[in-house]
Order: structure tokens, then sequence, then C-alpha cells
């Protein structure tokens, strides 16, 4: 009896040996994505791409990794796609996490706590596009075109755009530094700034010297194109014969309102701009409605390198046409359109889709509007060269 026993436990011993083994080899063999636990969704698959790289370096980042316990999962998810969008190598799209999800949403709302400046890269730069009027930025001293080259003594370098932007945005009465590099200075320059709550700003008008009427545009908001034409109207209506449209510093905004404003000043039916999807679909062009508030009239625009978007769709649209000039600097170049999509309930990607061409078929993108008169900004805050030189110009039309 006890010969059997013993018989029978050995047997059962071997058939464990080699089904160890079996699984064991099984295992090695194994894709390694079978061998994370507790992750959704890894079934996925997209046709020829070669994702096991990637379950190789998760596995091994969980195997090795010597604070394994520290780790996030969720945050590697987010920090994949994050670089897998970055790939791509267009500083527009970006994938939002949750927390950069929600600072974009406050930012669509108009009001929110941060330094009051528009950013963008340039030349694969972190640039200000344009600081707001009167904003923390703005008092500070910060200025269109200022490379922003340190966040609190953070390199930029491979900062992404949402990145930045976490980075700077911060609560009301906190300070961040930012380390700049400005065209004229021959060495970085540190600008602490106080942040603060930040209203947008739409529009400025006045009659200037000798009937010119001057509106100053800071932004192309649901409510600048209505605004526009109202003012535009009631400085005829107050002898303006000439017209200065100051777009410097506007970062842009809404499509819409371009297109509005630009047709006040082109002809009906000519091409105010066009949005070319890359082949994906026919280019779509956009015309002006010829409302004819500033057709007829001797009219300069002033754009700088903080002019962007919405702004070098209006200059574009406009220069070249008949008792129009553009004066000032060489505009930011941000011609791409994008558009948000819902990835998770609290997630989202922003992607660019098209790029806004000038009515000759030039990419607004990364090239800019070049001004018909450039003129240097001053220093001094107190003087204006530009608008001095757009009221002479104005005047000769």
């Amino acid at each position: 009896m006890f010969k059997k026993i013993t018989k029978f436990a050995l047997l059962v011993f071997v058939i464990y040996l080699s089904y160890s083994f079996g699984y064991y080899n099984g295992y090695e063999d194994m894709p390694s994505e079978k061998k994370i636990s507790g992750v959704l969704n890894k079934e996925t698959q997209i046709e020829n791409v070669d994702f096991q790289i990637f379950w190789d370096t998760w596995k091994e980042l969980e195997r090795k990794y010597v604070d394994r316990k520290d780790i996030n999962r969720q945050d590697m998810v987010y920090g994949a796609i994050s670089g897998m969008v970055n790939a791509v190598g267009d500083p527009y799209t970006n994938f939002f996490a949750p927390e950069s999800a929600k600072i974009f949403k406050e930012d669509i709302d108009g009001s929110f706590s941060g330094i009051g400046a528009e950013i963008g890269f340039r030349k694969g730069l972190l640039t200000i596009i344009s600081p707001l009027k009167d904003s923390p930025a703005q008092k500070a001293g910060i200025k269109a075109g200022d490379v922003i080259v340190k966040v609190d003594g953070e390199s930029t370098v491979d900062m992404s755009l949402e990145e930045a932007v976490l980075k700077i945005r911060g609560p009301k009465g906190e300070k961040v530094t930012l380390t700049i590099l400005r065209e004229g200075l021959e060495d970085l320059k540190d600008i602490t700034i106080v942040r603060d709550t930040i209203q947008i700003p739409t529009i400025e008008y006045e009659i200037k010297e000798q009937n010119i009427g001057y509106i100053k545009l800071y932004n192309f908001t649901g409510d600048a194109s209505p605004l526009f034409k109202k003012y535009a109207k009631e400085l005829k209506n107050q002898g303006a014969e000439r017209f200065i449209v100051d777009l410097r510093n506007n970062p842009g905004g809404f499509l819409d309102a371009a297109i509005e404003i630009a047709s006040t000043m082109v002809p009906k039916g000519e091409v105010i701009t066009i949005e070319s999807f890359g082949g994906k679909k026919s280019d779509r062009k956009f015309r002006s409605k010829g409302y004819g508030y500033l057709q007829d009239v001797p009219l300069v625009i002033l754009i700088n390198e903080g002019s962007a978007s919405a702004s070098e769709i209006v200059a574009g649209a406009a220069k070249g046409k008949d008792k129009i000039k553009i004066v000032g600097k060489k505009s930011f170049g941000k011609g791409s359109v994008q558009e948000v999509v819902d990835i998770t309930e609290d997630t989202f990607l922003k992607v660019t889709i098209a790029k806004w061409l000038t009515p000759d078929g030039m990419s607004i993108q990364d090239n800019g509007i070049e001004p018909d008169i450039e003129v240097d900004d001053s220093e001094d805050p107190k003087e204006d060269p530009q608008l001095k030189k757009a009221i002479e110009v104005v005047k000769s039309l």
C-alpha cells in the first residue's frame, strides 16, 4: 500500500514538473501585454504597426524600476499618449490629460488666473505671442517675441505647450519667474511676474488727429465683429475719413470674427482666406461679404510679432488692396486650424486639421505676414514709432 502511495505521489510530482516547465516556457514566449495584469483594453490592434515594443518596455519598467510601488499606471498611459501625439511634430496638436484639460476649458471661459500672455512655438522655441493689455505680463515688461528659456529655473527644451501653460499658470498672488531671450539683449533676462485674475479686453476706438479713426482690436472673440462694425460706423459719424486698425499683439480668436471684420475692408466676393486640408479634401475658400464700412477709405493696418492667427487672416486679406497699407513688423506666423476631439469625459485631443492660406495661396503658418512698411517698436512705452508712422502713411493715401 505504501509503495502504491509513493508511486502515485511521484507521478503527481513528475506531472507538476512537466506542467511547470511547460508553463514557464510558455510564459517566457507569451507576448508582454499578456503578462501585464490589471490593464484594460490591451488587445486593440493597429494595422502595420509593431506595438510589441510598447508592451515589452512597459513590462521591463514594472519588473525593474526601483520604486515600482510608486508607479501610477494611468499616468503612464497619459504620458505614452502625449509622447505619441508630440511625435507628430506639430506644437499645436496636443493631448490634454484631466489637469491640463481643465485649464484649457478655463481659457475658453475667458477668465482665469495667470500672467495674461498668449504663448506658442516659433521655429521650435516657446515664444510669447503677445501679452494682454494691462496684464501682469505686460506690466512686468514681457514683450511679443520674447523666447521663454526657463520657467522658475526649469528649461523649456522638450516642454510641450500644455506643460508650459500648466507651469506658468497658477493661483492669484503667487509669483512665477520667466527667463527670456530677447532680440537686442546680449544676456538672458529673468522677469518675475505676480499672477492675477485675467480678464480679456476686446476693443478701443477714438478719433486721432485730422479726422483719422483709430480702432484697436485686442482679440477676435464672439463680440469683436459687432463691436468693430458699430465703432467704425460711430467714427465715420464723428467725421473720420481715414482709418487705422491696430492688430498689434492681437493673438487671434474665432474665424467667423476674422471673416466678418475683413469683409468691412475687402470687396464683396473676393477671397479672404483659404482653408487647406493638405489634400485630404478640397480646399475651402472664404469670401468677403462686402460690408464696405472701410472699403473705400484710406486704411492702414498695424501688425507686429504679436499679431497671430485671425489677425494674420485679416492683414493677409487686406494686403495689396487699393488704399490699404500694412505697417509695423512681420506677424507671428500662426496659421493652422485645430479641432478639439473628446477622448474620455475628462480628456481630449486638440489636433491640427488644416492650415490657413492667404488669397494668393501662401501659407500663414511659420511665414507670417510681411508689412508693406517695416517700422521697429520702441523700448520706451511712452513712444510709439509704429503708430506715428501709420498716421503719416494714412495721411498720404
